[in-house]
């Protein structure tokens, strides 16, 4: 039986982006990784309160209490502490970085993976722009003091072949993003535009809170929020305009931002390691290591750390659109 009904094909094709409600299982796809994250912030806890940066680990709190208190009473969102790939900047030996078993298992996630084939066929490469997302609200979390800006809020409007080099611009890259726990439109979920994926490229500047398209270029009354439930997985174009809502609540959104492209084509970062997720042709190839998948970005961060910074995108400050 079809993954995908030829009704969701449609969608997709012609709307640049598809939600597959339910295709997780909170308990069984989603709960070992909260797990695995519980123990990555009782790590972070207990380093910071033996710095004297909180009075406390807050060990009685669940997570989500946990991190804001942390982040806040810490005066950093520590987010690269808990992302399972590298800063675009500033790579230390030593830099933070989290790639777990049970992130590794939800990278080759079987039902993930099977719409990723029905959607760009059955030889895929983990592309190495993924992240995970913990946006705690806006109002609670600490601001850089050279800009006066939340260290961690909305995310404007975008396309991800935007952030990534020319050498990707043919590739066939998905987006696969997911929330932990429910995205709503108070704490932030993501938005859409539909139909953006056939307008081509569009220029991006950089601002405070990353690369954006600017608000001239679009049809802002377009955007479409979405609102998605633990399990509730969303697949985008590489070409489709997006972005999120600001964290009104009192709660952490969580959520995984993940890429897949066809084997063989260009990732758009390739200073970063990817893997062979599924190859029907040649099942040999796959990564089912998990250590090994760790190491892959160990041995990356080792090597940048003594390298200089490179070009992760095509813009520069100089665009007069951007001024």
């Amino acid at each position: 039986m079809p993954v995908l009904t030829v009704s969701q094909l449609s969608h997709f094709e012609q709307e640049g982006y598809l939600v597959v409600r339910g295709l997780l299982d909170p308990a069984l796809d989603l709960d070992p990784v909260i797990r695995e994250y519980e123990e990555v912030l009782d790590k972070l806890a207990e380093e910071l309160y033996a710095q004297g940066r909180i009075s406390s680990t807050y060990e009685e709190l669940p997570f989500g209490r946990r991190l804001i208190q942390i982040c806040a009473e810490s005066g950093s969102t520590h987010a690269q502490y808990f992302d399972f790939s590298l800063p675009q900047k500033g790579i230390k030996a030593d830099t933070p970085f989290w790639a777990g078993p049970a992130v590794f298992q939800t990278l080759r996630n079987g039902k993930l993976l099977d719409v990723v084939e029905a959607l760009i066929g059955p030889e895929i490469f983990s592309n190495p722009i993924q992240h995970v997302r913990l946006k705690p609200p806006e109002h609670l979390v600490p601001k850089d003091p050279k800009t006066g800006q939340v260290q961690l809020g909305s995310t404007p409007w975008h396309q991800d072949t935007g952030v990534l080099l020319p050498s990707a611009d043919q590739s066939q890259i998905l987006t696969v993003w997911f929330p932990l726990w429910d995205a709503t439109i108070e704490n932030g979920c993501l938005k859409v535009m539909p139909h953006s994926h056939e307008q081509g490229l569009l220029q991006h500047c950089r601002r405070w809170n990353g690369l954006g398209i600017p608000d001239q270029l679009l049809n802002l009354a377009d955007g479409l929020p979405l609102p998605m439930q633990r399990g509730d997985v969303l697949f985008m174009t590489q070409m489709t305009c997006h972005g999120s809502l600001p964290n009104h609540s009192q709660e952490v959104r969580w959520s995984f931002d993940l890429r897949y492209n066809p084997i063989g084509q260009p990732t758009g970062r390739e200073m970063f390691p990817g893997f062979v997720a599924r190859s029907r042709k040649h099942p040999e190839s796959e990564l089912r290591d998990p250590a090994a998948w760790h190491q892959l970005w160990a041995e990356t961060r080792n090597r940048m750390a003594r390298e200089e910074d490179p070009a992760y995108n095509r813009w520069g400050v100089e665009d007069k659109v951007c001024a």
